[in-house]
């Protein structure tokens, strides 16, 4: 879930580690919706080959700070969302920045402003550094936990871009600013910001409780939402590239371009969604939200061989 933030304010940030992080974040966007984050952590955790299923089980067995929060998610596919979790907590605001990065493309020909750091491809570089390399349980345990749901951010096309334009010269904070509208449940139209819409799975990915509390959706949703996302996209497609599970600009790049092929083209502020577009989109959430599974098995697999 993300609500609209003012990101620039990071580009002079140092780039963050565990345990050494900046404070005075500004509220930010934070990822796919849990059901989004789950689904890719199922994937991922079934690919898992038994030694990296053992050591990811004793590192969420950690009861990291904050505590309470940690206790609620020690599966995998629960751990995923831990990230998000942490939201209302002041003491972790520093992680906001580290869940998108602001590559900007501009609309109208409005001067673009600098990719801010620190950022999730520095985010997960660092992560993964600590978790091949610490002798700190504890900091080991958090970066797992961060790998996980970072992994699942970045394949979120939106997490990757910010579209500059004359009206939004700092930019539209990854479709934030953008509302369209959409047709709920009972058949009235209401408004969303595209973000949330992308984050959701275009409505389809399984829905937790309302916030403030935003609480995930139950395990029992996530297998067969897991049945849907990979239908079509199997883990052989060679675009993956699985040989190559630490390529975070690559992956970035991707959910960049398709921001501006398939997010941003043919909707615009305040329309509705044509169901040629929702068509696109489907198949689009769902092909990221596979790969970002399958890579992130791919890349503890690398690390516990």
């Amino acid at each position: 879930m993300k609500n609209p933030k003012p990101r620039r304010v990071f580009r002079n940030a140092i780039t963050i580690v565990v345990g050494c992080l900046i404070f005075g974040a500004p509220s930010v966007s934070l990822g796919w919706g849990p059901g989004g984050h789950m689904i890719t952590a199922q994937i991922a955790f079934d690919r898992l080959n038994p030694r990296a299923k053992a050591q990811v089980k004793t590192l969420l067995a950690i009861p990291i700070n904050p505590s309470a929060v940690s206790a609620k998610s020690k599966h995998f596919v629960s751990a995923a969302h831990w990230a998000d979790d942490l939201r209302s907590i002041p003491a972790f605001k520093s992680f906001e920045p580290l869940h998108f990065i602001d590559k900007p493309f501009s609309s109208d020909g409005t001067p673009l402003p600098a990719i801010p750091a620190p950022n999730i491809v520095t985010a997960l570089r660092d992560n993964v550094r600590i978790l091949k390399t610490s002798t700190d349980k504890n900091a080991r345990a958090q970066a797992l936990r961060l790998i996980i749901h970072f992994v699942g951010d970045i394949h979120q096309p939106l997490h990757c871009t910010d579209r500059v334009s004359n009206a939004l010269p700092g930019g539209d904070h990854g479709g934030n600013l953008m509302t369209i509208k959409i047709t709920d449940s009972n058949g009235n139209l209401r408004s969303i910001n595209l973000h949330s819409y992308w984050d959701g799975g275009i409505e389809s990915f399984p829905k937790g409780g309302p916030p403030p509390q935003y609480v995930p959706p139950p395990l029992s949703q996530i297998p067969p939402a897991v049945v849907l996302v990979t239908k079509g996209n199997p883990a052989t497609d060679p675009a993956l590239k699985l040989n190559d599970p630490f390529n975070f600009t690559g992956w970035a790049n991707e959910s960049f371009g398709l921001a501006k092929s398939a997010v941003y083209n043919g909707i615009t502020n305040g329309s509705q969604p044509s169901a040629a577009y929702r068509t696109k989109a489907l198949k689009v959430v769902r092909q990221r939200a596979a790969w970002g599974g399958y890579r992130l098995a791919a890349l503890l697999n690398s690390i516990w061989p």
